[in-house]
């Protein structure tokens, strides 16, 4: 009775939780490198496209996942601009790959990396980069010494919300990867499976562990910003 209320994790769930984590570290590491020059040129230009670059970059802060994994997913089709370069390359199709769920993955999860990094850019000012120059610190130098330490909490807390709502995903990463088994199905979607199954207690224990990351990773972000103001 016990372990029917308390079913211990399938091969297959803990397939899809591994999955998960190594979606999410992949993902947060690809947005910690094309983010920061995003965020950058956002916080310090005063091109008019400046509004139209932020809104492209907000845009699945609003979109509907299932929008945006469709367009993906027409792209990195067959027919699509993207999936025919793949093709040339050599290298197949993207869609129901891990690769394409990395892609996916990336352009969803981008507003969540760019912007706590923008913010931490802008908070830095103009006044330490102007010292920095007096003293004969070139551009890179500048960056390096001044700016990235400075803005270490905005790059924190950005690593954290990008591998979180990478965990969280779940309209994009089932349009473009679909459901294989050990190959594109993360825990979102072994939960609806569960669920669509009518197999609760699985989906409970698969459920709970979302419920409990979530909780730690938004008393992480706020726990930190407190001692940060503090």
């Amino acid at each position: 009775m016990l372990d029917d209320l308390h079913p211990a994790l399938s091969h297959a769930d803990w397939a899809a939780v591994w999955l998960t984590l190594r979606l999410a570290s992949v993902t947060t590491v690809i947005l910690m490198f094309v983010g920061t020059p995003i965020a950058w040129w956002l916080a310090r230009t005063r091109s008019r496209l400046k509004a139209v670059v932020g809104a492209v970059v907000a845009l699945p802060l609003v979109l509907p996942p299932t929008v945006l994994g469709f367009y993906l997913l027409v792209t990195m089709g067959p027919f699509g601009p993207v999936g025919r370069f793949t093709q040339w390359l050599g290298i197949g199709l993207l869609p129901f790959t891990f690769p394409g769920l990395v892609v996916a993955s990336v352009f969803y999860s981008l507003p969540f990396v760019v912007q706590p990094i923008q913010n931490a850019f802008e908070a830095i000012g103009e006044r330490p980069l102007e010292v920095a120059a007096t003293l004969r610190a070139g551009p890179w130098d500048r960056f390096f010494t001044v700016v990235l330490p400075l803005a270490t909490p905005g790059f924190i807390t950005a690593a954290i919300l990008g591998f979180a709502h990478t965990v969280g995903e779940f309209g994009v990463v089932l349009m473009i990867g679909g459901n294989i088994p050990e190959q594109t199905r993360v825990v979102s979607v072994a939960i609806y499976d569960h669920v669509e199954a009518l197999e609760y207690a699985e989906a409970h224990v698969l459920a709970a562990g979302m419920l409990v990351f979530s909780f730690v990773v938004l008393l992480t972000l706020y726990s930190r910003n407190n001692k940060v103001w503090k």
